[in-house]
């Protein structure tokens, strides 16, 4: 039934080609969240050469699960990819840059989701007698909806998987290894916008109205003090303002009106519950100070993904089959990644693939997928996937 992993690396090489033309696909025509069909539709038209059991289309939007199901009962085993791209300009002079302006996968997504697709050739070779196996390509990744909306779909619930598992390339860490940690791999991370309301009057009589430049600045500086830089505290949290609007360019209104745009970033739900309330005291206590009335809306979530201790014993064993390199990390990214509503539901864990010292950071628009990564995450999966179902 399992054939050894030196076998399983010689058979990818065969398709090798195959899967790096599907990546380049990808990149070259991104899609953003929440609008992923034709993406949807090239990993359609790809995984049904490879004959699974049941493909299920338009789950939590435009996400699809492709489910491989053999004889013998045994564990169920899925692995999530994303399918979608960022809102930013590609500068690479590619042949497969993206056609699309303005869009391009700068977080490397068209290489999750040819590292998925490659498993279905293996998966349809009939070389496994039991258990499922379902490759979940899950939509809006990058603004925390999709995994929310695919864990709540019938469609996703009625596959009932044991164990979900996922991957994240990582640029700036020695090319394929194995990046993995005890407690979780990403942040809990929350963004909300403040917004302000005095009373607009004449700039030369500012006396006469409530203007909310001081209220604002000193929620800034109050909120400054919230912060615990130390990734090694287990109280770490992160208030960074990226978005301060406040009045028009008009040189005689003194303004009635301001927004604060924040992003959060805590390593667990408790912390983030705990710190929502001191913002919001800050906000009370501030606001009636200076007379002003204010809104507080919270926005894109994403939990902390957490790694469930017996997956992440099949990453290091994976990766140890396959002479990868484990580069343990003491605290977990301080990106968010929406799989942490998996980690709620599932036994989960996200591990992290080196990328290469010199690839360009997430989200610059010069980054792009090394193709080298492909074989690297097909083999880790394929051993994660094998040993669950020999144990089992």
């Amino acid at each position: 039934m399992f054939n050894s992993i030196k076998i399983q690396r010689e058979r990818i090489k065969l398709k090798i080609e195959e899967i790096i033309a599907l990546r380049r696909e990808l990149h070259s025509k991104p899609e953003l969240s929440n609008a992923e069909y034709e993406t949807a539709s090239i990993i359609k038209n790809f995984i049904n050469k490879y004959n699974p059991t049941e493909l299920v289309e338009g789950i939590g939007g435009t996400g699809l699960a492709a489910i491989y199901e053999y004889p013998k009962k045994s564990k169920t085993i899925a692995i999530r990819c994303e399918l979608d791209a960022l809102p930013i300009q590609e500068v690479n002079q590619l042949d497969y840059k993206s056609i699309h302006k303005g869009i391009s996968h700068k977080c490397g997504h068209d290489g999750h989701m040819a590292i998925m697709a490659s498993l279905a050739f293996w998966l349809s070779n009939n070389e496994l007698d039991s258990g499922k196996v379902i490759l979940l390509f899950q939509p809006a990744e990058e603004t925390g909806e999709g995994a929310k909306r695919m864990i709540s779909d019938d469609n996703y619930r009625r596959l009932e998987a044991d164990y979900v598992f996922a991957l994240h390339n990582i640029p700036k860490e020695p090319l394929h290894d194995i990046i993995v940690m005890e407690s979780g791999f990403s942040a809990e991370v929350q963004s909300f916008i403040v917004s302000v309301k005095g009373k607009e009057s004449h700039a030369a009589e500012p006396e006469n109205g409530i203007n909310p430049a001081l209220c604002i600045s000193e929620m800034i500086r109050s909120m400054a003090k919230l912060n615990v830089s130390n990734p090694e505290d287990d109280s770490f949290a992160i208030l960074t303002p990226v978005h301060i609007n406040m009045g028009q360019k008009s040189y005689g209104i003194s303004p009635a009106t301001g927004e604060l745009h924040y992003t959060v970033r805590t390593w667990s739900q408790e912390k983030m519950e705990n710190l929502k309330s001191e913002i919001k005291q800050i906000l009370d206590e501030i606001s009636k100070d200076h007379s002003i009335d204010f809104m507080l809306n919270w926005l894109e979530y994403f939990p902390a993904s957490k790694n469930d201790m017996e997956s992440n014993d099949y990453v290091r064993k994976a990766a140890e089959e396959n002479g990868y390199s484990i580069n343990e990390k003491s605290h977990p990214f301080k990106f968010g990644e929406d799989f942490g509503w998996f980690s709620r539901s599932n036994k989960t864990a996200m591990f992290g693939l080196g990328a290469g010292l010199t690839t360009p950071a997430l989200h610059n628009a010069d980054y792009d997928f090394p193709d080298e990564l492909l074989v690297t995450g097909h083999s880790m999966f394929k051993s994660i996937i094998l040993n669950i179902l020999k144990e089992s």
